[in-house]
């Protein structure tokens, strides 16, 4: 099913939901049980900040093809949270659990939504405009942290997310509070994730921003879909930039200007990434994870996630599932 919305900047949200005939209560916009099951929800304090929740999954894929016609110019950077919210309570266990990542860019002038069926997306995304984001974060002079307040038409910074990140959203979900306050304590929320991703990318190595077209943007993300697709399988730069019509120098650059890690570096840290939302899906033991990424020795598997997350991969898995099993019990 597809979709062509125009987002004249109040967001898109209310138009999504008029095209799938979703039912709108208050700030909430539930999914049809013809379209799926779950929810968006969102906040607006004034045109310097705004988020919106998305908790839902889909029966049928959806795209959704966004135009965005703003009255005024709107310097918005937004940061989208995907895959941060416990997953849903799924007793069939057809639900795929969505990645988990951080992605910062600046609006654009249209922009393509893909929304694949039995995909649990659990994701927040924040727009806030830069002289508000200039107030809060201006004083830090650290380099990366200044070039996402100084960020070009096709800025475009990925990271993963960290556990500070999952239990601040996580928190929202479980907390029910009375209407007089909610907004409030989603705008402290809001701020407060703000703070979790700025500490998370003042961890990264800075790397000079050089242009980006969009033609090097889609094949550096190519690149990176092949390094998710073949967990097992280690990566040869010569290769990678055959089939992204680079040489190997820019693909490198490229690559770790956009993600923050070399594509070595990335490909172990994404084969975390994966080995935490399978073990955050409550499906597989540590052990099918570990042997489905790829690790023949399970020792080294539990060391590689414990200095990626902190926390041993049993441990993890112990813990995120006791949150979302809590955030269930009160849907």
């Amino acid at each position: 099913m597809k979709i062509a919305v125009t987002d004249t900047g109040s967001g898109i949200a209310y138009a999504f939901a008029k095209a799938i005939g979703a039912h709108v209560k208050g700030r909430f916009i539930y999914i049809p049980e013809s379209k799926g099951a779950g929810y968006l929800t969102g906040f607006a304090w004034g045109r310097e900040l705004r988020m919106m929740i998305r908790n839902y999954h889909l029966h049928q894929d959806i795209t959704v093809e966004r135009t965005n016609e703003f009255a005024e110019v709107q310097e918005d950077i937004i940061f989208m949270l995907s895959g941060v919210l416990p997953s849903p309570a799924d007793p069939v266990g057809k639900l795929v659990p969505e990645q988990a990542n951080l992605l910062i860019c600046r609006h654009a002038a249209s922009a393509v939504m893909a929304m694949p069926s039995h995909t649990a997306f659990g994701s927040i995304t924040i727009a806030v405009s830069m002289p508000y984001l200039q107030q809060l974060f201006g004083h830090i002079q650290h380099p990366v942290v200044k070039a996402v307040l100084q960020a070009g038409e096709n800025f475009v910074i990925e990271s993963g997310i960290s556990t500070a990140i999952i239990n601040s959203a996580g928190d929202m979900l479980q907390n029910h509070l009375p209407e007089a306050l909610e907004n409030t304590y989603h705008k402290l929320k809001c701020q407060e994730l703000l703070h979790h991703i700025f500490s998370l990318i003042m961890q990264r190595d800075y790397v000079p921003a050089g242009n980006m077209h969009i033609a090097d943007i889609k094949a550096i993300y190519a690149v990176k879909a092949d390094l998710q697709a073949n967990p097992g399988i280690p990566p040869q730069i010569a290769t990678l930039a055959l089939r992204a019509h680079m040489s190997e120098p820019k693909l490198r650059k490229l690559f770790k200007q956009t993600f923050g890690r070399g594509v070595f570096e990335y490909y172990q840290w994404a084969r975390m990434q994966q080995a935490a939302q399978l073990l955050r899906s409550g499906r597989l033991t540590v052990a099918a994870v570990g042997y489905q990424l790829g690790f023949t020795n399970l020792s080294h598997f539990a060391r590689v996630f414990e200095q990626h997350w902190g926390i041993k991969p049993k441990r993890y898995a112990v813990t995120v599932n006791s949150i979302s099993g809590n955030v269930n019990s009160l849907q």
